[in-house]
Order: C-alpha cells, then sequence, then structure tokens
C-alpha cells in the first residue's frame, strides 16, 4: 500500500453542537470527515481530513448499480474524568478487510486506518458526549467509484470515516423486546455475504422486519435460508441464549456475521470461567427447551446496544416468554462490565480500550 502524509484541512464553519439529552441517532454529524482514494495503479492513496459535506460521484459509480461496498460501525466514548476511549478498533478494521475480501474490495492498512482515526476524533474530541449512555458513534465504508456499468470489481474506490454523536440507546434502561421468528424471507445463506458487514445484508431484511413491526413485534430472528429452521441472528445482532445454566450462541458458519460485541462476550464470560458452546441451533429445539422450563436468558448482542434483551419470541403461533419479560442477571452484568470498560469505569484487565491521546 502507497502512503502519504496525512493532510488536515479544518472546517472554519464549526457547528452547533446538539445537547446532549436530546441526541437522534445517525441523523448530527462532526465538524470534519475521513477521505482516502484507491486506484489500481497507485494503490491507497491521498488520505485527508477534510470540513464534512457532500462529495461528488458520477452518476455511473459502480455503488449505485452493483452495491460494491463494506462498512464498519464502533464508538468512542468519554470517561468521567475526560479521557476518550475506543472500544477494540483493531479487531473493527479486521473484520472491515474481511468483508472487503468477499466483496472483491482491496484492503486497507489496518495500522494506519487506526492511526488517521485517532487523529480524527482528536480533532473532534469535543464532539464526544458526556452524558452517561452517549457516545460518539464512529463509521468507516468503502465505496466503488468507478463510472462504469460493465459488471465486475471497480478498480477505483474510496475509504471515508464519518462521526456522529448519538444519545443512549436504551434512554428508559434496559428493556426486554419481543421478536417474531422470520420464516419467510431469508437475510443471508452460507456462500452469499452474511459473514459480510455489507449494505444489501440490512436493506434485505427491511420487509420483514415492517411485518414483524406491525404486528407488534420490535425485530425479527432470522433462520438459516435453506432449511428455515437454524437460528442465525436477531435483527442486525448476534443472539445468546442461556439455557439450563448454559450459554449457547450459534456457531460461524458463513452467513453470521462475526461481531465484535459477540466475541468480546465469549471472551468476558470466559474470563468468568463460563463456556460458551457455538453450535447449530435449531428453533424447534429451543421450543422444546422452552417447554421444559430450561430457557431462562435470550439477549442479543451489536455495537449500537452492546445487550438487548429479548423478553419474547413469536414462532408459528406459539409465545416463548423469556424470564417474565425481565432483564435476566447474566445479561444485566454483562451490559454493565462492557459498558463500564467503555466508559472508563470498570477496569480494562482484558486490554480492549485504546486512548485518544
Amino acid at each position: 500500500m502507497t502512503t502519504y502524509q496525512l493532510e488536515v484541512i479544518e472546517n472554519t464553519a464549526k457547528k452547533d453542537k446538539p445537547a446532549q439529552d436530546q441526541i437522534p441517532f445517525g441523523q448530527t454529524f462532526t465538524d470534519h470527515m475521513y477521505i482516502m482514494e484507491y486506484e489500481t495503479e497507485k494503490g491507497w492513496h491521498e488520505p485527508k481530513i477534510v470540513p464534512y459535506g457532500p462529495i461528488s460521484l458520477d452518476p455511473a459509480a459502480m455503488i449505485f448499480h452493483y452495491g460494491q461496498t463494506v462498512f464498519e460501525g464502533m464508538k468512542a466514548y468519554r470517561t468521567e474524568d475526560g479521557r476518550v476511549l475506543l472500544f477494540r478498533p483493531v479487531k473493527n478494521f479486521e473484520r472491515l478487510n474481511l468483508s472487503s475480501e468477499r466483496l472483491s474490495i482491496p484492503p486497507i492498512d489496518e495500522d494506519l486506518a487506526l492511526e488517521h482515526l485517532k487523529q480524527l476524533i482528536k480533532l473532534e474530541k469535543d464532539w464526544v458526549p458526556k452524558t452517561p449512555g452517549t457516545s460518539l458513534y464512529i463509521r468507516p465504508y468503502i465505496i466503488s467509484t468507478d463510472a462504469n456499468l460493465a459488471v465486475g470489481p471497480s478498480s477505483t474506490y474510496k475509504y471515508m470515516v464519518i462521526l456522529s454523536p448519538v444519545g443512549s440507546y436504551f434512554p428508559g434502561g434496559l428493556q426486554p423486546v419481543v421478536i417474531h421468528v422470520e420464516d419467510k424471507f431469508t437475510r443471508a445463506v452460507k456462500g452469499g455475504t452474511g459473514m459480510a458487514k455489507t449494505a444489501g445484508n440490512y436493506s434485505s431484511g427491511y420487509q420483514a422486519q415492517a411485518n414483524a413491526k406491525k404486528e407488534g413485534n420490535a425485530d425479527v430472528l432470522w433462520l438459516d435460508g435453506v432449511e428455515k429452521r437454524y437460528i442465525e441472528e436477531v435483527g442486525s445482532m448476534n443472539i445468546f441464549f442461556k439455557i439450563d445454566g448454559e450459554v449457547f450462541t450459534p456457531e460461524l458458519n458463513g452467513s453470521i456475521l462475526k461481531g465484535i460485541t459477540r466475541m468480546s462476550i465469549i471472551e468476558l464470560l470466559g474470563s468468568w470461567g463460563i463456556s460458551v458452546t457455538e453450535k447449530r441451533m435449531a428453533i424447534d429445539e429451543l421450543y422444546e427447551a422452552y417447554q421444559a422450563g430450561k430457557v431462562e436468558e435470550v439477549f442479543g448482542t451489536g455495537t449500537a446496544a452492546v445487550i438487548s434483551p429479548v423478553g419474547e419470541l413469536n414462532w408459528q403461533g406459539q409465545k416463548m416468554i423469556i424470564n417474565n419479560h425481565e432483564i435476566g442477571e447474566l445479561s444485566q452484568k454483562l451490559y454493565d462490565t462492557i459498558t463500564g470498560i467503555q466508559t472508563g469505569k470498570v477496569e480494562d484487565t482484558l486490554g480492549w480500550t485504546v486512548e485518544i491521546n
């Protein structure tokens, strides 16, 4: 990869920052953004931090027609003593390159990407909110930019990073949600792009999610695309089950995203002496365990929510009420520990945080 000196063009027209108790998710953006270009002959080059604003693309740019794009999601957190911490950013950049490989996008230099991200956040440090539960959401992404309608990988790309202050995901506290088990639509199949963090995986789920919400559900539990039997993800999150005292999660099979929070949950539980079994999990087997009174907790995991407890699963007319619609003890402990590490309230003995100096 060709590297150049990072150019910084400061924004002279600074924006007013939103009230920290009224920050909608993903609608407010900071004063600056990061852009780096790729050309086959040059590799990745010309990294810049520039004022946040529109970009210009040819109407024939391949991103508009063939969806060759990948993205990541991570956060920066403000500690009580004013420091700013990132949570496992190296893993996000590793996964970005994993997604890029699947979408035939050239890899970025992970060390350089982290260093330049630190520089961007250092410039935008005042945008990291201080109110408990808030954070600065970080969205790195890559788009294909060739003006070419031929089907095939682009030869030019833009790698960009934008930042958005966000409010608490659970302003009213952790509340277990009702989930519909989806047996019509498919999120992803093995051999497809389910293991990559790419745009089409998300928009293809909108119709199923909208139908579920019409029936009073918060989201959907996705089953495998072949047999419609094996559990994969919940909404856009990984999922965990505590059954008869043991913790289970669907194994990574090529159609399930390798979540950073999922990884952290498994490692954290391991440090507590609690093993997690990663296995192929059938929905009918889960229902049998529920009927036997063995399903104790169910929760989704992801960057936005960290832990999202499930209070009810609706499957083929059957309702599985989980822990009387209350958050479980293990779910709460995991949430408190991970958010505590992210915000500096809990000692980071696992070396997960990176401080912005």
